[in-house]
């Protein structure tokens, strides 16, 4: 599978990169420093989790253990903009074969099919209860209403006109200034696909590249936004990932985002993606900048090969419970390959039984005896599994909600998701987001963000 232009080459230098007067405070291209307190290592490095409604399940990254604001190693400090392949425009025309659109992962119906058999202790098949055996209060569960499909705030525009988009475009980026409200309501409110329909049509239009003029209009964080937004998901999956593990330092808290995640077909996907543009083996790359059993669970995660069967095995999930304790809680030491194997091949729905049988069985949830028993990025990765197997909306509004916390944001998170989930789940997302925090969405980014910056994403939450 190819495609033409990946990854574009021959732009000049970002403008305002580095910022005037502080080019000595910028180390040399590709020699960014690992960005402090990222990732916590060892045990008990999370704090606490907030008193305001949001669940006490245990160990869940704190603002310290998110990257430093800018994100990426790669990237500028705000003001500047990362290192977009640019150029060529990320992807062939909507003709070609290529990422057309993000793949709609399998409605996540987790209650399981028709084996759903009530168990002891009222569930699965009931409601589950408002507190764990030892008063553990679990991470949320995903709302019966919730579990029959997922909606994205950006849908395909009606009667599009990918000619008319790209005239308006033009006429946003033509003459002195820049008219950002037109790029903002044309791109925020097309489909990814449309999206890469108005770049194609630009091209015939002018023979120019709409990546290049825009690149070349914009800067800091609205430039790395509207510039995401253009990438093909496939593509922007790869290339965050690509941009995780290139340089000094390793970003894990991406590699797992994504990784851990995404469907069978979306990581196949990623993997072909990121041979065909960046001529690499993912797997090769994570084996060089992982090690130990992080790394064993991310060549795990990079097979693409979960089971997705959305029924439940009540009798396996009593299996995998029992040996889930034997191999931690229940032994001096921990097994480390028995997490592995079930966390990484178990469906979402299975799991979410698992964990349930685990509770009654071994009086403490699952999410708090990983955390017992791993530390650091092992800790984390499975910890995401397990938090998007009971809710993967409420797995990415705690995400959005520590790029946001305290001092300083976390761009490259907060655009990250946005972007990435803003045509698959971002309305469960909004919900879940507000139920953890009694804030919305929209006014958090309001109050952390600015300018166009800020319209923009805004836009996209759909407010």
């Amino acid at each position: 599978m190819s495609y033409p232009g990946y990854p574009p080459t021959g732009y000049p230098a970002f403008p305002g990169y580095p910022p005037a007067g502080q080019e000595s405070s910028f180390p040399p291209p590709g020699q960014y420093s690992y960005p402090s307190g990222f990732p916590p290592m060892g045990g008990g490095a999370y704090p606490p989790t907030p008193s305001s409604g949001y669940p006490g399940a245990g160990g869940y990254p704190g603002a310290g253990g998110y990257p430093a604001p800018g994100g990426y190693p790669s990237a500028p400090q705000p003001g500047g903009a990362p290192s977009y392949p640019g150029g060529q425009g990320f992807g062939a025309p909507p003709s070609g074969a290529g990422f057309s659109g993000y793949p709609q992962p399998p409605s996540q119906s987790y209650g399981g099919g028709p084996a759903q058999v009530p168990l002891p202790g009222g569930f699965p098949g009931g409601p589950m209860p408002s507190q764990y055996p030892g008063g553990q209060s679990p991470y949320p569960s995903q709302p019966a209403s919730m579990t029959q499909g997922t909606q994205g705030t950006i849908q395909p525009a009606a009667n599009f006109d990918a000619m008319r988009d790209a005239e308006i475009l033009r006429k946003a980026m033509k003459g002195f200034g820049t008219d950002e409200q037109a790029i903002v309501d044309v791109v925020a409110s097309r489909s990814n696909d449309q999206r890469q329909k108005i770049k194609a049509a630009f091209k015939t239009m002018y023979g120019k590249d709409l990546i290049r003029d825009l690149k070349s209009e914009l800067s800091g964080n609205m430039e790395e936004l509207i510039l995401a937004l253009f990438m093909p998901p496939t593509y922007y999956d790869a290339w965050s990932l690509q941009n995780a593990m290139k340089g000094a330092g390793t970003q894990e808290r991406v590699l797992i985002e994504i990784l851990c995640t995404r469907t069978n077909q979306e990581i196949q996907e990623i993997v072909r993606c990121y041979q065909s543009e960046f001529g690499r083996d993912l797997e090769k790359d994570i084996r060089s900048d992982t090690s130990g059993h992080f790394e064993r669970l991310l060549v795990s995660m990079c097979q693409g090969n979960r089971d997705e069967n959305q029924n439940v095995n009540h009798q396996l999930a009593q299996e995998d419970a029992q040996r889930l304790y034997q191999a931690g809680e229940g032994r001096l030491g921990t097994d480390e390959s028995c997490f592995n194997m079930i966390l990484a091949t178990r469906s979402f729905p299975q799991l979410k039984a698992t964990m349930e049988a685990y509770s009654r069985m071994a009086n403490r949830d699952l999410l708090s005896s990983v955390g017992r028993e791993f530390s650091g990025n092992i800790e984390s990765g499975l910890k995401t599994i397990l938090q998007c197997a009971l809710n993967r909306p409420a797995f990415f509004a705690e995400r959005l909600y520590y790029s946001m916390k305290g001092a300083g944001t976390d761009d490259s998170t907060l655009v990250r998701i946005m972007v990435a989930r803003s045509e698959i789940d971002l309305v469960q997302i909004k919900q879940m987001f507000s139920q953890m925090y009694q804030k919305t969405l929209g006014t958090v980014i309001a109050s952390d963000t600015s300018g166009d910056y800020r319209r923009l994403l805004l836009a996209i939450v759909g407010q």
